[in-house]
């Protein structure tokens, strides 16, 4: 890994990016084709925050916080900071202190795929965070890594600048350069799933509304009565 701190990386339009947060996870992930998705690992460690941002990446040491300093210099107003480590890592590079230092940078979260600590202290600022644990064990700032070069999170290759979605649902990321046309593409998905909620409220069934009864009867499953 080269060590090195990358500036002045372009970000998506922060109009597409309030788009974004308005749709959520579940919507933005289906809309570009179920992908983006950073797994189930990611926990929201302040129920019912919903944001969206642009990515600022920081590739820490294991038990090592260094570079997550360094990448608060890299954060801008709507950024978020998304933090992995060289090898796995549960212990808690990540507290009250940081969340303070960032928010007063107007960043709207951070994730980690690492372990977060001062729990009650971020809900209570509130400063949302996502991680993979939650733990008290601290860190050392003694080993160089880098800040906003690209990482994989879940399977998922994120570079820096890319629009990140977050809220109980997870985590999704967005390319920079797709970031329009997913916006298009989450409104198109939100008025049709309107739709589909008002005819569900109104009695009609999803067999019915999906059209999911001539894939029963492919699949051969047949109806029968109680007892013959």
């Amino acid at each position: 890994m080269r060590t090195v701190i990358v500036t002045d990386v372009p970000r998506p339009a922060a109009a597409s990016l309030d788009a974004l947060r308005g749709f959520g996870v579940a919507t933005v992930h289906e809309a570009q084709g179920r992908t983006g998705y950073l797994g189930p690992d990611l926990v929201a460690r302040v129920p019912g925050a919903c944001i969206a941002g642009a990515v600022v990446t920081a590739v820490c040491w294991p038990g090592d916080n260094l570079m997550i300093h360094a990448a608060v210099e890299q954060c801008a107003p709507g950024d978020v900071l998304l933090v992995t480590t060289t090898s796995p890592c549960r212990d808690g590079l990540f507290g009250e202190l940081l969340a303070t230092s960032l928010r007063s940078r107007g960043v709207r979260g951070a994730v980690l795929t690492t372990g977060v600590r001062d729990v009650a202290e971020l809900r209570e600022l509130p400063f949302p965070v996502w991680s993979a644990a939650v733990s008290a064990q601290g860190t050392v700032k003694a080993t160089a890594g880098a800040v906003n070069v690209p990482i994989a999170v879940g399977g998922v290759l994120v570079h820096p600048g890319d629009a990140l979605v977050a809220d109980d649902d997870g985590v999704v990321v967005v390319p920079r350069a797709e970031v329009d046309a997913v916006v298009e593409a989450s409104r198109a998905r939100e008025t049709a799933e309107d739709a589909t909620r008002a005819a569900l409220a109104a009695g009609e069934l999803g067999l019915d509304r999906y059209r999911l009864r001539p894939l029963l009867e492919r699949l051969g499953v047949e109806y029968v009565k109680h007892g013959v």
